[in-house]
């Protein structure tokens, strides 16, 4: 990552970083633009530097921003007709903690309308392309953000990870994804999806970008009361493995699972076991029902966050409408798309009278279940070891119409947004049609500098 100073200037980082960005405009990884700000927030931190005044820990460095978090710069569109002008109020924390340290936003990436979705096909601008190959998906929900990084327009974007959302499109483009513990980065000023497993996180491409960029944007908010307290940059030893064993699951070494993937992680615990790691397979059964557990609790939680876009308050209004019920039903029906009105159905379902015990608090039952079953794993293994996705990116459009198939896509990324688990998706391998795979460490809560150092300490063995 070049920072700015006396011999590398600003404005010419930022200058190159949105070239870049239009001469990749074939991808559709941004919505907007933010060139003129960016073009004089650059200039100030060169008049600074010039100034010998001090300047932040990434001045001038130029970052992607996923558009469901809040900035006054541009519109936050969420990627959603019902905030397709949406000029916000505020700036969301993380954002706000970054500028503060100098990094330059240059542009608003596309995703899944709300952050829903496996692909960013869900986008009412339409979908980005993976940066490797055109006819296929870039992942979901934070495809812009990872192919912003993966074409080398900018060094690192913020992307929102509620059930998969920076792991998958990481794995899918070949740059890291970083999913911290719940409550490690403030959810203040972005667009909420399920608030009991968003987190804020970020894709980079290599791990000490992300490492440094967690470190600025993680801690405690008393605008966000999920929030804990500052862990990262604690004491170098508390950031190394203690154990030096990895749990490899056994249970995503088979069925539903392609058969390129299997190798690729198989393939990376050899490589971790060659980094001085002992490596076993282990086995927690409860994980087969994880994709269902967390699509009863996560529509509920949609649900019930959507209910704000009403055509009243903000956002969206249709037009012609005779009274207050049309004014809701219009506006909701033009202003999602299928897939939000999919998950607000699925949620209000499980939800209502009659059905609430026997779906949403059987999951939350099992759910527990599965968190227990994730720290009685954790009291041998430093880390547990999967891939983030059963297969490479599929082809635009292959599933767009099978939102069961779509889903499945989330079986082994969902597991520890459910546990509020710290997981990384490091990349792994490439497919022998040249895609991407990558491999997913997931660890006990605050241990993600732990993982991050396990999967550095992997990179480095060939």
């Amino acid at each position: 990552m070049k920072i700015a100073d006396k011999n590398t200037k600003a404005i010419d980082l930022v200058r190159e970083a949105l070239e870049k960005a239009k001469s990749y405009e074939q991808y559709h990884c941004f919505i907007s633009m933010n060139e003129a700000r960016a073009l004089e927030k650059a200039r100030e931190i060169d008049e600074k530097i010039a100034r010998g005044e001090k300047v932040g820990r990434l001045a001038g460095v130029p970052y992607a921003l996923k558009d469901n978090y809040l900035s006054r710069e541009g519109v936050t569109t969420a990627a959603a007709r019902m905030l397709d002008n949406f000029p916000s109020p505020i700036t969301s924390t993380a954002v706000a903690k970054l500028e503060a340290e100098g990094a330059i936003m240059i542009g608003r990436t596309n995703l899944d309308a709300y952050a829903h979705g496996s692909s960013t096909e869900n986008s009412y601008f339409g979908p980005t392309h993976n940066a490797f190959d055109m006819e296929r998906v870039a992942g979901g929900s934070s495809g812009g953000s990872a192919v912003a990084v993966a074409l080398d327009i900018v060094p690192f974007a913020l992307g929102s990870d509620t059930g998969g959302s920076i792991r998958q499109p990481a794995s899918y483009n070949g740059v890291w994804g970083v999913k911290p513990t719940y409550g490690a980065v403030s959810r203040y000023g972005v667009v909420a999806m399920a608030s009991s497993t968003d987190t804020m996180g970020v894709l980079a491409q290599t791990a000490d970008d992300a490492d440094l960029v967690m470190s600025i944007i993680a801690g405690k908010d008393p605008k966000d009361s999920t929030t804990i307290d500052d862990f990262w940059y604690r004491e170098l030893d508390d950031a190394k493995p203690k154990k030096k064993k990895i749990g490899l699951i056994k249970d995503f070494l088979g069925g539903g699972v392609d058969a390129e993937v299997v190798k690729a992680i198989r393939d990376y615990a050899e490589r971790a076991k060659k980094a001085g790691f002992e490596v076993e397979e282990i086995e927690i059964p409860i994980m087969k029902y994880g994709l269902a557990i967390y699509y009863i609790v996560q529509p509920a939680e949609v649900a019930s966050n959507l209910s704000r876009y009403d055509g009243v308050r903000y956002g969206h209004r249709a037009a012609d409408v005779t009274d207050l019920d049309s004014v809701y039903s219009k506006t909701r029906d033009e202003g999602f798309m299928p897939e939000n009105k999919r998950r607000i159905m699925i949620g209000n379902f499980v939800l209502s009278s009659g059905f609430f015990d026997a779906y949403y608090l059987k999951a939350q039952k099992a759910r527990t279940l599965l968190i227990n079953a994730y720290n009685e794993a954790f009291e041998k293994y430093d880390a547990l070891l999967c891939a983030v996705a059963p297969a490479p990116a599929f082809k635009l459009g292959e599933k767009t119409n099978d939102p069961l198939q779509m889903y499945m896509e989330d079986m082994m990324s969902v597991l520890p947004s459910l546990a509020g688990l710290p997981a990384i998706s490091a990349p792994a391998t490439m497919s022998k049609s040249g895609l991407p795979i990558g491999a997913q460490l997931v660890g006990p809560r605050k241990s993600d500098q732990v993982l991050l150092n396990i999967a550095k300490t992997v990179e480095g063995v060939k």
